[in-house]
């Protein structure tokens, strides 16, 4: 099995994959949020609480959740090349029990994933720290509250990719598959929240469970003040962390079972 796995990574930064997701992780870490924190939420358009507030703080925070269409279409990618490039017969020809590949597979993308959380989460506080001591400002939550925080974040980007690995195989069109990942997460998550009603959806969808696992309420408050709706009630983090485990788990058991049961021609 190891043999695999290594298998894996180095197909994985064979490719310019590896390492754009890596750029990909310090630019929206500590470009983003640098980015935010140097402007200051209370100039954004509309005004948010400040930096030296709770709120202020958690809502650029939660912020970074949003760049988890990342990781989901990273995901998706590494799946659909193997049959858009016709590697996964070649693959199962010289490793003929599927399920181990398919293991290395998900091991390897998960690492990766926790790879891209990791260095999001540092570089964003790294941006963060820095920027308030320059602009002298103190923090509405304390040091170790922020970095559990951005730890939460970090490892929802796991779950995130193993998403894009499952909707991969499910779709293994390539351009179709990205589409979906990066259209759901962009378009789908928000046109709910505004849908009366059909918003009540979104604590157990994806987005929800991450913006209950880092209490980021903020966006969620927008949404239903904008289309005159009961505000949406968010999981407990703990629920949420659940919520998220069911999704890794259930988007890895579709990328296991799936290309098992599949002609991969």
């Amino acid at each position: 099995m190891h043999h695999l796995i290594k298998a894996e990574f180095r197909r994985l930064f064979a490719t310019r994959v590896g390492a754009g997701l890596l750029l990909a992780a310090v630019l929206f870490g500590g470009g983003l949020m640098g980015a935010m924190a140097l402007v200051g939420p209370e100039n954004f358009d509309p005004p948010m609480p400040g930096l030296d507030t709770e709120a202020g703080l958690r809502a650029i925070l939660g912020m970074l959740g949003y760049t988890a269409f990342v990781p989901a279409a990273v995901g998706a990618l590494a799946v659909t090349s193997e049959y858009r490039h016709r590697t996964a017969a070649v693959t199962f020809l010289f490793a003929p029990r599927r399920w181990q590949v398919l293991v290395a597979k998900l091991t390897t993308y998960g690492v990766a994933g926790l790879a891209y959380g990791l260095v999001l989460a540092g570089t964003a506080a790294t941006a963060l720290f820095t920027v308030a001591a320059v602009r002298g400002i103190s923090l509405g939550l304390p040091a170790g509250d922020v970095l559990a925080l951005l730890a939460r974040i970090g490892l929802a980007m796991v779950v995130y990719l193993l998403i894009g690995v499952g909707v991969g195989a499910l779709l293994r069109n390539q351009v179709v598959a990205v589409c979906v990942v990066i259209g759901y997460l962009y378009l789908g998550e928000p046109l709910l929240m505004m849908i009366p009603g059909v918003n009540a959806l979104y604590p157990v969808l994806p987005g929800g469970a991450t913006a209950a696992l880092t209490d980021f309420t903020y966006l969620a408050d927008a949404m239903s003040q904008e289309v005159g709706s009961t505000a949406v009630r968010l999981l407990p983090p703990a629920a949420g962390a659940l919520l998220l485990t069911g999704y890794a788990l259930a988007a890895s058991l579709i990328a296991i079972v799936l290309p098992m049961r599949r002609d991969i021609t």
